[in-house]
């Protein structure tokens, strides 16, 4: 449904119709008061921009969107800050359901439940948005950070997420997405692509997470996700405790993980910086391996393995000294000593017998690692861990590289 912009004179609204007029003279924030930023996003039209000036606007109410074509903009994110910290109703800061939006320099803090919510739209574009949770890293906070879900063109560029109780940056459900020069801190995952086809995840900052990028496919959702990128980022020291919600996704996900791929297919981690994650830098997993199995009923259509995955060209460093699992604690021990580290790729080594050739894996579905002398530890986890074993050459193999996305509403160059 189309609606008419107000012509209040307490806050400014541009219409970006021909050439969007200049902001009117309203010194930054007089006059915007809750009511009144309310009313410009109720009453937003297709090609409007909403101009929120540098301030602190206090809200207690979620602020809501459901118009096309609509751009919600301030003056930097530490400069327009929506704090939500005494919201009394609403279950998003600000929830969106619309195509061609744009949201870019502000900042939204200590949400009652997800900071930023674009559900359903296409061609959606989040530039230089913070979300926080100030206080830091506690099960109260809300789940998500940055939360596009269902959506078709996909860009998060020079953003910031953190504290979330789940995930800081989260896409899920959608298709061609980039996510890119941002920055994820003490969330329980910095970086999560979920159910998506066709991501690039590149040139992004992962500290202080539990996990610092997960790449997952979840079994109770209608779209399975494959195609992901990996690359150019600083995935370093994501080791913050686990403060998840007890039975959530990502609850079960180990702190120290630095990259983790569970259940999901056509996955490329190359040309990373990836360090100093206490369990390991990267971890490779199935459904049976995941800490919800058993939680989440698995649909006879989805599959539960990682299959496909390439890992090549990364910087490692450090990383698997101090595993946040017993068994694999038990394991490092067993095979490299008191004060020895596990290998830099860890998996479950759990495979589809359906894609068994004469007892062995069928390549094109394989682990690969061409990164120098990183090696895969297979902790035999089908088999209770009896078995493990780090053979230099059985993952000695590459795959054919995926392409690059590209979104529609503008250029994105070939990286």
């Amino acid at each position: 449904m189309k609606h008419q912009a107000a012509s209040s004179a307490v806050f400014v609204l541009l219409v970006a119709c021909g050439g969007a007029p200049e902001p009117a003279s309203t010194p930054p924030g007089e006059g915007l008061d809750e009511k009144a930023l309310q009313t410009m996003f109720a009453e937003a039209a297709p090609g409007d921009v909403i101009e929120i000036p540098a301030g602190h606007y206090p809200l207690t109410r979620s602020l809501t969107l459901h118009v096309d074509g609509v751009t919600v903009r301030g003056a930097g994110m530490d400069a327009t800050v929506l704090s939500f910290k005494g919201q009394i109703a609403g279950a998003e800061g600000l929830l969106v359901n619309a195509d061609d939006f744009t949201i870019e320099d502000l900042a939204i803090e200590d949400t009652k439940g997800d900071a930023l919510k674009i559900n359903e739209g296409r061609n959606i574009v989040i530039r230089r948005v913070r979300t926080e949770w100030t206080g830091g890293p506690a099960t109260t906070n809300g789940a998500y950070g940055i939360y596009p879900v269902q959506t078709e063109n996909t860009l998060i560029e020079a953003s910031v997420a953190i504290g979330a109780s789940d995930a800081g940056i989260y896409i899920g459900q959608s298709k061609n997405v980039v996510v890119r020069d941002s920055r994820a801190e003490y969330n329980v995952a910095g970086i999560e692509i979920e159910n998506t086809v066709f991501a690039d995840v590149h040139d992004n900052l992962a500290t202080n997470n539990t996990g610092g990028i997960l790449v997952f496919n979840m079994p109770d959702l209608p779209i399975a996700g494959h195609s992901t990128r990996l690359f150019r980022n600083r995935i370093v020291s994501n080791n913050t405790p686990n403060f998840a919600i007890a039975g959530t996704a990502v609850a079960g996900v180990p702190a120290g993980a630095g990259v983790v791929v569970n259940s999901n297919d056509k996955v490329e981690i190359f040309d990373n910086e990836i360090a100093d994650n206490q369990t390991a830098n990267v971890l490779i997993s199935s459904y049976f391996s995941a800490d919800y199995s058993g939680e989440r009923q698995m649909a006879d259509a989805f599959d539960p393995y990682p299959e496909t995955i390439f890992v090549y060209g990364n910087r490692f460093t450090g990383g698997g000294a101090h595993p946040d699992r017993t068994e694999l604690e038990a394991l490092r021990v067993a095979m490299f000593g008191a004060d020895g580290r596990l290998p830099d790729v860890v998996w479950d080594g759990r495979v589809n017998p359906a894609r068994l050739v004469d007892g062995r894996l069928d390549p094109a579905y394989g682990l690969c690692v061409d990164n120098g002398e990183a090696v895969v530890l297979n902790v035999d986890a089908g088999n209770d861990y009896r078995q493990p074993s780090v053979d230099p050459n059985a993952h000695r193999c590459t795959h054919e590289k995926l392409g690059s996305v590209r979104l529609p509403m503008f250029e994105v160059a070939d990286r």
